[in-house]
């Protein structure tokens, strides 16, 4: 009985990614973009909690995949659609019949996240660190920018509605997604410096990060978490 508390927290990240993504495609990106921090909190609670409880069961695992698959795989991937549609109509490109096709390549994010997941079912490697960029990660960076659009931080506007830069950071996330790179997590088996000191520089770096640039320094605090995983290739 105890293994229906997860799989319910479970089942509420994949509501709330479904509804981001109705959300998403009527061009609510900031609403959607909020709804992606509710499902990293439920997708965070239902493994704490699989834990405590001691409520592990295959349907849970199955299930995690699948809902993270529709929060954080196929999500991204809509909202960076709108994000190309949004760049091509405001850019010296939108004259082109061929850049009706263009924002279509935001949907190269959704097949490399379900590659993502599929490699982390299987990999046991990956138990308790990352191979290659988590899912929730990528997603993260992706919903920051509809926030930074939003509130017009740092006059970003015009670089993150470039057609170019957003082609590339879809290529280049999707590429880190499968990428053979060990990743620190964000597991702490307790709070010894010695043990996790590379979880605590992480952490004391980016909580003034978040608190000086807001949502801007999501995307920094992702390059941050990817080179102190390079700096660092071996966890406990």
């Amino acid at each position: 009985m105890k293994k229906v508390i997860p799989n319910t927290i479970t089942c509420l990240n994949l509501f709330t990614g479904c509804v981001a993504i109705f959300a998403a495609f009527q061009d609510s990106l900031v609403f959607a973009a909020w709804l992606v921090y509710l499902a990293a909190i439920f997708d965070f609670l239902d493994g704490m909690l699989a834990r405590l409880l001691h409520a592990y069961s295959e349907i849970g695992k199955q299930l995690d995949s699948l809902a993270d698959m529709v929060s954080f795989g196929v999500l991204p991937g809509v909202i960076m659609f709108k994000l190309m549609q949004k760049a091509i109509q405001t850019s010296d490109w939108a004259s082109l019949v061929t850049m009706e096709l263009f924002p279509f390549l935001a949907f190269i994010m959704i097949i490399f996240s379900a590659l993502r997941l599929a490699k982390f079912n299987i990999d046991s490697r990956q138990t308790s660190s990352f191979i290659g960029v988590p899912t929730p990660a990528n997603t993260l960076l992706i919903s920051s920018l509809p926030l930074i659009l939003e509130n017009d931080l740092f006059q970003l506007h015009d670089l993150i509605l470039n057609p170019v830069v957003l082609l590339v950071l879809t290529i280049g996330m999707s590429l880190l997604l499968v990428a053979e790179i060990p990743l620190f997590a964000l597991k702490f088996k307790n709070l010894t410096w010695k043990d996790n000191s590379i979880r605590f520089i992480f952490i004391l770096i980016t909580i003034p990060l978040l608190f000086l640039l807001k949502f801007a320094a999501i995307p920094l605090v992702i390059v941050l978490y990817i080179l102190l995983s390079l700096l660092k290739p071996s966890y406990s």
